[in-house]
């Protein structure tokens, strides 16, 4: 019998520092339940688009982000219901190393911080390729940190041989955390990696599925299931709703933020997701078609976007910018989220049937929204490939990483946000676009201070990944504006 999403069993699988193997084991975990006839929701923690991926590989359902910066703590726990609803279990794959969270701001944010919104028990994935007895005063120490995290058992990943995990296991007798699995290292479930992190799922599907199966098949015979599975029920319940897209529609937003001079110290605004005005039933149920890039070469989006745009009253149509020459018939609007456009430049830019449509539709008014990627595929050209102009900005290929969370204040009236709507963002690219910003800016960064990213006409594109779901009315705004454009 399937349980209540505020009561689904749940782990986190977190780990002392990045590269320890969590998205192996909470891949695999996710594929062998899912093997065993469990229905399993898949989630990540942070702003990451690539692993829940392969989560929805592993599981048939679709990988969730729980972001605790760009959403809000209070937005979690609803996040969560929402995505487990019809589940049998939850397995929320953590970010980094289990403590660290948004720069300078604690543990917001951190694979530690989800773990207590969610009442969850933790894994502990460690890295014991290089340790022995040490492995008892890591655990030890991880376990006994926060004392609001509860860390109900651990698992060993990369042992070398039978001795080495006898060794361990003798070690972490007096930890008082009970080892659920002991992985060795296996080259099947590597998956390949580029300058943003692993190649995305939907690049290499076929092997991808192959590594997938593979990740379960090592964690089925290597953990213990059964004790994952009751560490799982063991979470506590979560009070409130699920979250619902309807619903965040449904309420009335604050006023906007001043917006902040660019000589002046930065306004200190409480951070508070904007509550939508009430929209009569009849705009709703005047569906517009929207456009959203897909394919290989734009990835990245959160399912909430899509979500809300259809509550809105969208028709969301996906498109793939790789293959189709032009937009789907009847588009009224188009989003362009991020991606790896940099990889297939040569094949976006040879598409010119399609980018001669991006670029009528920008004309004529339409709403565009265009998040990293879409940024790129919009200026003139990308490492000297011609792309949509529909910017007077070039892009290109740099070493720097350009990697954090951001907090923005809107600076141009847009498709998207009034002038000083405040809004949390991530940014993650080695791109560098010139210039940075337009006549008219998209966002105010607060800190590092500046300003970037452009408005034109009906076109909001800027480097900045935000979360709809802390900005329903952003996902209104825009339909509102396909129905007048």
């Amino acid at each position: 019998m399937l349980t209540s999403p505020s009561s689904v069993p749940r782990l986190v699988i977190a780990a002392p520092s990045s590269g320890s193997g969590k998205t192996t084991v909470a891949t695999g975990l996710m594929a062998a339940l899912t093997a065993r006839g469990f229905a399993v929701s898949p989630h990540k923690v942070g702003p990451d688009y690539i692993d829940p991926g392969y989560h929805s590989l592993a599981t048939g359902r679709t990988g969730r982000n729980l972001d605790a910066y760009l959403c809000g703590p209070g937005l979690v726990g609803p996040l969560f219901a929402h995505g487990a609803r019809g589940c049998d279990i939850a397995v929320v794959e953590g970010v980094m190393g289990m403590f660290d969270g948004a720069a300078g701001e604690g543990e917001l944010a951190s694979t530690a911080h989800v773990a207590k919104l969610l009442r969850a028990p933790v894994v502990l994935v460690v890295d014991a390729s290089s340790q022995s007895r040490s492995v008892a005063a890591l655990v030890h120490g991880f376990a006994s940190w926060d004392p609001e995290v509860r860390v109900g058992g651990v698992i060993l990943n990369k042992v070398a041989s039978d001795r080495h995990e006898e060794l361990l296991r003798e070690a972490l007798e007096s930890a008082g955390v009970p080892v659920l699995g002991v992985l060795r290292r296996v080259a099947q479930v590597d998956t390949p990696s580029r300058h943003l992190g692993l190649v995305p799922v939907a690049e290499r599907r076929a092997s991808a599925v192959d590594s997938v199966a593979a990740m379960g098949a090592q964690v089925s015979q290597g953990c213990d299931l059964e004790a994952l599975v009751a560490l799982a029920r063991s979470a506590g319940g979560l009070s409130g709703a699920a979250w619902d897209a309807a619903e965040a529609l449904g309420t009335s937003p604050p006023p906007p933020l001043p917006v902040p001079s660019l000589g002046a110290a930065p306004p200190d605004p409480r951070f508070r997701p904007e509550r939508p005005r009430p929209q009569s039933p009849d705009g709703l149920n005047r569906k517009v078609r929207v456009a959203v890039a897909g394919g290989a070469a734009f990835t990245f989006s959160y399912a909430e976007h899509a979500e809300l745009l259809g509550a809105a009253g969208a028709e969301v149509v996906v498109f793939d910018p790789l293959r189709d020459e032009g937009l789907p018939e009847g588009t009224r609007g188009l989003v362009i989220g991020g991606g790896f456009p940099e990889v297939y430049a040569a094949e976006l830019s040879g598409n010119e049937a399609l980018r001669k449509e991006v670029v009528a539709l920008a004309e004529s008014g339409a709403p565009v929204a265009a998040e990293c990627a879409g940024l790129l595929y919009l200026c003139r050209e990308l490492d000297g490939q011609p792309m949509c102009g529909v910017l007077d900005a070039t892009a290109r290929m740099s070493e720097r990483l350009t990697l954090g969370y951001r907090d923005a204040v809107a600076v141009s009236d847009s498709v998207l946000a009034v002038a000083g709507t405040r809004m949390r963002g991530h940014e993650f690219h080695r791109t560098v676009v010139e210039p940075g910003s337009g006549t008219a800016p998209a966002w105010g960064v607060l800190a590092p201070r500046r300003v970037e990213g452009f408005v034109e006409r009906g076109v909001h594109a800027s480097y900045l990944h935000t979360h709809w779901a802390s900005e329903p009315g952003v996902a209104r705004r825009f339909v509102e504006r396909c129905r007048t454009s």
